[in-house]
């Protein structure tokens, strides 16, 4: 797992979010101010309340459910015994939210047409659509206009380069591209749906996108690692008729993009007089690199492991050097800077 992303995580991690809440069903004795002491025992255990529910009141007892936000599930036994200490209270289950969010999946399908009668169902379904499949068949962009390809994206990964997570399989990558499919319908109105394929072979994965690519408008490439994403994505938008996105280059580098314009436009300043360093050159520092030059950046320094990338380095004179690196090199560090990861990462290039 790469190093600043875990320092990142931790540092996030200390503070209460939403990520690590917790849903307590708490029991407590049916009398004046026992709510404000169980708030009060959770609060000095470092929890932050948010809602506070009413599930059932009996003569001697209330039972509510009380989310608390903590930074870390290790913060939660702690938060538990606060609140079994507190006389009258007593902590009957506990929920942990965002697991309880992910139970059977985040997306689903649905129908857009009512299928109540024998008529809804003759032109649904046979055999009224047999008359829709053959005008499909004599002019296929009609599959555009009469079938879900128009507003569906396939979220397509391998899982071999998930978030901060690394390569945790198709399984594990699940419920990220759930998340994906979710950001498109809520953001954009697209209906996407994940595709986690058991595979790293390119050539295979290149194939069965290409068989699936009839029954949608467009491809969302996710969490594959490089180099070899740029392979797959330049092979697939050579190969198909729809488009192909691959967010962990092309996403980053408009979002980098587009905060680096904003804060040229509060200080004035101009994108080609900046000197810029790119700290590690995968896909996504590929990509932003790109956009960046083409934004109209002249000074840039990429830096990968071995430090600074330039035509001068060992690696791009033996040939060894990756070739989304390679073109790289050809048109940044012009002043053909040197220096090792070490000195980099000190503030020297």
């Amino acid at each position: 797992m790469d190093a600043t992303y875990v320092r990142l995580s931790r540092l996030v991690a200390a503070t209460p979010s939403a990520q690590y809440s917790l849903t307590l069903r708490v029991e407590i004795e049916h009398r004046p101010g026992m709510l404000g002491r169980v708030a009060s025992a959770i609060g000095e255990a470092g929890g932050t309340i948010g809602a506070v529910d009413l599930v059932q009141v009996e003569r001697e007892h209330t039972v509510r459910d009380i989310t608390v936000e903590t930074g870390d599930a290790s913060d939660w036994p702690r938060l538990t015994a606060a609140v079994e200490a507190v006389c009258g209270a007593r902590v009957l289950d506990t929920t942990d939210r965002t697991f309880s969010l992910h139970v059977g999946g985040k997306i689903e399908i649905r129908n857009k047409s009512p299928l109540k009668t024998r008529d809804d169902l003759s032109m649904a379904y046979t055999p009224g659509v047999a008359r829709v499949c053959r005008a499909i068949l004599e002019d296929p962009d009609k599959a555009f206009q009469y079938t879900i390809k128009r507003n569906t994206i396939a979220v397509v990964s391998d899982g071999t380069a998930v978030l901060g997570l690394g390569d945790i399989g198709p399984r594990a990558a699940m419920p990220v591209m759930e998340g994906k499919a979710m950001l498109f319908k809520e953001f954009a109105g697209v209906d996407a749906f994940p595709i986690c394929l058991d595979t790293r072979d390119v050539d295979e994965i290149v194939r069965v996108v290409q068989a699936l690519a009839p029954g949608f408008g467009g491809v969302n490439l996710e969490d594959i690692s490089a180099p070899r994403c740029f392979e797959i994505e330049d092979r697939l938008k050579a190969s198909l008729d729809i488009p192909v996105f691959h967010d962990d280059q092309h996403g980053t580098a408009v979002v980098v993009l587009a905060a680096l314009l904003n804060s040229l436009r509060l200080t004035g300043g101009s994108i080609s007089d900046l000197r810029i360093v790119v700290v590690g050159l995968g896909a996504a520092g590929v990509a932003v690199t790109r956009i960046l030059l083409e934004a109209g950046a002249r000074h840039i320094i990429g830096v990968d492991s071995r430090g600074a990338v330039s035509v001068d380095r060992a690696d791009y004179l033996d040939g060894s050097m990756p070739s989304a690196k390679r073109s790289l090199a050809a048109v940044t560090n012009l002043e053909r800077r040197l220096g090792a990861w070490s000195t980099c990462s000190r503030g020297r290039t």
